[in-house]
């Protein structure tokens, strides 16, 4: 049985009260209450081994106060991802330092570890500490034995090293502890994922003052690289170095968000496992990152992009030459349910894989291409075999464009012929033009002209209602989503057309709360799914993108000021905004933090 939680710690923490830790190979979420409640090793899609996110039985681990705890905080050391929680109790006050080393780029002799700093700021405090690992989501427990330099945990192929400077307790594979810490006093538990016959160091042999500097020098230093010194600066800070977090160094690839099934709804069916990489969220993380000036990101996920448009070179169905979403490996997650797991706050079914990858959705090759476009334009440019892969794509878009499919938000119901995926369509042609004018490279251009301007007549004609003064959500529809916002982002419409302003206006009277922003009309479309959901946070910022294209600045300023009253006590976003303003879906989300930058940097550059 998993212990009961601290009298202070409700059994489902609002998502919102977590913070984010990791190696550029996997993470970890840590609460307020000081509780590691989401962690899975070695990689983001392995399977948890702590998952009390999802169930308080399926494992965690805590650090916190005996006895009443007055308040607490939570804040990152500035410009680094390691994650400080300070208790204030009646006898003074804890802080515990929580961060995954990470010493150098492409470290060949890196070391998977969480570090658990314990500290007394002031006064004395008695902290106990109760770590219960449960491998394979929960399934299966762990058998703790006493080694040489701490304790080895296995189970159910995990092997992790626990190490500590204070003596530890084992009851049932439980391990825990119990101490004082006064004024000055340090503490150290270091929890490491080993491969096969390895052991972890003892805990006095680990140097935990020189891991903690060189892990802060090393966030500090990839944050350096940044090129934005604009007004919000400290938002935009902490949102890339959220999607480095989320990035998977040793392969490029990036991730979408780095837990699964956190409910869209609370209660409702609509949980996802976003654990993986989506072309689409993906392609838009490398133009956040190239706004920033992070090459290097943009170069080592082209690489991992490369290795996916060739290696599928010879498929021929339905689905294209792309799927929707890959592991990290570049293979394809099926979906299946955890029924073991009770779900946030009872929020089922808990997935794992995703069943998106199953659907056609063409929007998918204009975000692909645009990112190409940009990382060719800003970066070192694409190679001859990536554009002969590239150009092969073009040729399956321009053949399949006009198919019904299952759009951007990847409705579970009746495919349509939907606007975005017209848009993102001629994108995908449009872009591949520009690219080879600006590098020489051979291509149908006569050919491509043809069949972009064909899909711009389609978008103009069969995708405006005249009547209603929009452009809809699909050919045939009477309701509009909010991708028709990118449209003077892509430039596929000048930002000042009456066609977009008059959209903007109708997208505002149907879709903004506020300045929250559905993604469609709710009442009146069915994706499939059944339930409610939020405002979605990444139209939210298309839309103060929207009116700064528009000329509308001051809204748009005042607009991006309340988004950021949305943001958590650390400055990170899920994917969705419920009625209340508590954060929903999986946390924090990639697709919101790029959308953040994206719509802070263009309206700083608006604003002068």
């Amino acid at each position: 049985m998993a212990e009961p939680p601290a009298e202070d710690r409700p059994a489902y923490p609002p998502i919102a009260d977590h913070g984010l830790v990791g190696d550029l190979r996997t993470c970890a979420l840590v609460d307020v209450h000081g509780t590691i409640d989401w962690f899975c090793a070695p990689r983001f899609d392995s399977p948890s081994v702590f998952g009390a996110l999802l169930d308080p039985d399926a494992g965690s681990w805590r650090i916190e106060p005996v006895g009443e705890t007055t308040a607490t905080h939570q804040f990152y050391l500035p410009d680094t991802n390691i994650l400080i929680t300070r208790f204030h109790t009646e006898g003074g006050v804890a802080e515990v330092h929580d961060f995954m080393p990470v010493l150098r780029s492409d470290d060949p002799h890196h070391r998977q570890r969480v570090v658990r700093r314990v500290g007394a700021v002031r006064g004395t405090t008695r902290l106990r500490m109760v770590l219960t690992a449960r491998p394979d989501y929960g399934r299966a427990g762990v058998e703790v034995t006493e080694v040489e330099g701490g304790l080895l945990l296995t189970g159910d192929g995990v092997r992790l090293g626990l190490s500590a400077t204070t003596d530890l307790t084992i009851e049932d594979g439980t391990v825990s502890a119990e101490v004082e810490v006064s004024t000055g006093d340090h503490l150290l538990f270091a929890l490491e994922v080993l491969e096969e016959g390895a052991v972890a160091d003892a805990g006095e042999d680990l140097d935990t003052d020189e891991l903690f500097e060189r892990t802060s020098a090393f966030w500090r230093g990839w944050l350096s690289q940044s090129t934005y010194v604009g007004r919000w600066r400290e938002m935009v800070n902490r949102s890339a170095l959220t999607l480095k977090l989320l990035t998977h160094e040793p392969s490029g690839a990036i991730i979408a968000a780095p837990t699964t099934s956190l409910p869209e709804e609370v209660g409702g069916s609509r949980n996802w496992d976003y654990r993986y990489v989506w072309i689409r969220d993906a392609a838009f993380s490398l133009y956040a990152l190239l706004k920033l000036g992070f090459t290097d990101e943009a170069a080592r996920f082209m690489a991992w992009l490369s290795e996916r448009m060739g290696e599928d070179a010879d498929v021929d169905d339905d689905l294209g030459p792309l799927r929707v979403a890959y592991d990290i490996d570049g293979e394809v997650p099926e979906e299946h349910e955890l029924d073991h797991l009770r779900g946030y706050r009872d929020s089922v079914p808990v997935r794992v894989g995703n069943a998106a990858t199953g659907q056609l959705q063409l929007d998918i090759y204009g975000e692909l291409f645009d990112s190409v476009y940009l990382f060719n334009k800003y970066g070192p440019g694409i190679s001859h075999d990536a554009w002969a892969d590239l150009t092969r794509l073009l040729a399956w878009v321009m053949d399949n464009w006009d198919r019904a499919d299952a759009g951007m938000w990847e409705v579970r119901g009746d495919t349509q012929k939907h606007t975005v995926s017209r848009l993102m369509c001629w994108v995908a042609v449009e872009r591949m033009m520009r690219t080879a004018r600006q590098r020489g490279l051979p291509g149908e251009l006569a050919r491509w002209a043809e069949v972009r301007d064909e899909i711009y007549r389609r978008i103009m004609d069969d995708c405006w209602d005249a009547e209603l003064g929009a452009f809809v959500a699909h050919e045939g529809a009477t309701t509009v989503d909010a991708s028709v916002l990118l449209m003077p982002m892509v430039k596929l419409l000048a930002p000042n057309d009456p066609r977009f302003l008059s959209t903007l206006a109708v997208v505002e009277e149907r879709l903004v709360s506020d300045t929250l922003v559905f993604r469609y009309e709710p009442e009146l479309t069915d994706d499939g799914v059944g339930g409610g959901e939020g405002t979605f946070s990444m139209c939210s910022f298309w839309y103060v993108e929207a009116l700064t294209r528009a000329g509308r600045l001051d809204e748009a300023r005042l607009a991006l000021e309340k988004m950021f009253t949305y943001a958590n006590h650390l400055g990170l976003y899920g994917e969705q905004v419920g009625l209340t303003g508590e954060q929903l879906g999986n946390f924090p989300q990639a697709f919101t933090h790029l959308s953040l930058i994206s719509a802070a940097t263009n309206l700083d550059e608006a604003l002068g």
